[in-house]
């Protein structure tokens, strides 16, 4: 499909993918058939695969590692592979837009924008191919030199979220490569498709055999086969901090793997009085309902100054019923569907939850008939209670808390009263007051004046339960490399045995 519009038609038929391993295609398991969930039609038929396919992917993936046909590559050669797997991307943008609101429901403007930031990552990532290097140490007297040398980590398993399938691949895949490891991806059973596809571009692209498989199927049984198996050397988890904390205990039962986690976040949005008012509303109503709230740096708490409370949140209620929620193949539509059936209850169980516990319902909180697919107005609560479940879980959808405070003290106090630290923004016109509360609130990404801004040349990731570890720009290579010293002495040995 070379253009995508409007008026894009959903397909006539689901889509067959096979699984990728070791440079082909394999077909002959079990299908599992994916519905739009913005349409409730069928889109997609992905392969359940089984723990010997992954055995296999991992086995694929260590010989490519140990032939060297990757690692033993210069960082300028595995940078024009990466270049080309952008051109190739660049083309292929729409398409793969596409498949990815037919399997997700996210708006089609939205998804094109982000295969734009997934060329991005590999451009990015292209150039730290190329700049990533050790250090030399030339203090040890004239008898002794040090290097210290950065080498692939090794065989890195990739688990993926179903909220943003490709856009997440693509923070991590380019730099992995780049680094000179080989993967094991397994995308979300739900949101398969995208990720498949990848396999065709980077192939294309001259990528060798076995350096990028992907296998397919449910997190319980391949997702745990990767945490657990033995020949992975890392495992990069994108998902719920619950499941975060089930990869700690498999790899500490296996064989000791490193661990990526980013995981979930309560990510707070404050906003002081002297603050641009019409700014901040506008952020904080595409904060929350971006990607319908299913985003883990989405800002689910509204931390904002009293004085100012009242007018805040009735400018915010207005801006969010103004919302365009709708088809997800509507150019026009800025908010999507819900992913799944089971995080659809799960969002309408925790709205519910808020009118019991005693919040008071600003706006939403309503289910919407659009098309035979799920959706939910965003939803603005107040008077929210910092022990309310609406207050401490993330819910992963677009439900919003409001909070008042009185001094910058209560903001910051507000902000880190949580297990989380992923992601947070402030909004104020005084330099001192923005940098004293991003320096002392607890999170990893941090917005001034903005929210979810800025490319793949910043780390990703975030304090406390959010996770370890980073991800993009030269960090997010680093991260999937080890640190080895070599000491090098020169002249004869001083014999220890006279």
């Amino acid at each position: 499909m070379d253009k995508i519009t409007k008026t894009a038609a959903l397909p006539e038929s689901a889509r067959e993918f096979g699984f990728y391993v070791d440079g082909a295609w394999r077909g002959g398991r079990p299908l599992f058939e994916r519905l739009s969930p913005g349409h409730g039609v069928p889109v997609t038929l992905i392969p359940k695969c089984t723990v010997e396919d992954l055995n296999e992917a991992v086995a694929a993936a260590r010989r490519a590692f140990e032939d060297r046909s990757w690692a033993g590559l210069s960082g300028a050669d595995r940078a024009g592979v990466l270049l080309r797997a952008a051109a190739i991307l660049r083309e292929r943008r729409d398409e793969i837009a596409y498949w990815e609101v037919l399997e997700n429901g996210k708006p089609i403007a939205q998804a094109r924008g982000e295969i734009e930031h997934c060329i991005a990552c590999f451009e990015m990532a292209a150039g730290v191919a190329r700049t990533l290097h050790g250090d030399s140490y030339n203090s040890l007297g004239d008898n002794l030199f040090g290097l210290v040398l950065r080498e692939p980590v090794g065989v890195v398993g990739l688990i993926t979220p179903w909220n943003f399938p490709f856009l997440l691949l693509c923070e991590r895949v380019p730099f992995i490569l780049a680094s000179g490891c080989t993967i094991v991806a397994k995308p979300s059973e739900v949101t398969s498709a995208t990720t498949l596809i990848l396999a065709e571009v980077l192939e294309q692209a001259g990528l060798p055999a076995g350096v990028y498989n992907v296998v397919t199927g449910s997190g319980r049984v391949i997702g745990q086969a990767m945490a657990e198996h033995p020949d992975i050397d890392m495992l990069s988890f994108t998902g719920s901090t619950a499941v975060g904390r089930s990869c700690v205990h498999a790899a500490a039962d296996s064989n000791f793997k490193k661990l990526g986690l980013e995981l979930g976040g309560k990510n707070p949005f404050i906003v002081f009085a002297d603050a641009n008012i019409d700014d901040a509303v506008d952020a904080v109503a595409f904060g929350i309902s971006f990607n319908t709230g299913q985003c883990c740096v989405s800002s689910s708490r509204l931390i904002v100054e009293r004085s100012i409370a009242a007018e805040f949140e009735q400018k915010l209620a207005e801006k969010m019923t103004r919302i365009r929620i709708g088809d997800p193949l509507d150019e026009e539509t800025q908010v999507g569907a819900i992913t799944t059936d089971a995080q659809n209850d799960t969002i309408l169980g925790f709205i519910a939850k808020g009118r019991e516990e005693g919040a008071t319902l600003v706006t939403g909180g309503t289910t919407l008939e659009i098309g035979g697919g799920r959706y939910i107005a965003p939803t603005l609560f107040s008077g929210v209670g910092r022990d309310m479940e609406i207050a401490r879980e993330e819910i992963f959808g677009p439900v919003l808390s409001s909070f008042h405070f009185d001094t910058i003290e209560e903001a910051i106090e507000i902000a880190n009263d949580t297990i989380y630290g992923l992601a947070a923004s402030v909004w104020s016109q005084n330099i001192e007051t923005a940098l004293t509360v991003s320096r002392r609130v607890r999170a990893g990404r941090f917005w001034v004046n903005t929210i979810m801004a800025g490319g793949p040349e910043m780390p990703l990731g975030g304090f406390k339960q959010s996770g370890w570890g980073r991800e993009a720009g030269v960090y997010g290579v680093e991260e999937y490399t080890q640190i080895k010293s070599v000491h090098i002495e020169f002249g004869n040995r001083a014999h220890w045995i006279k």
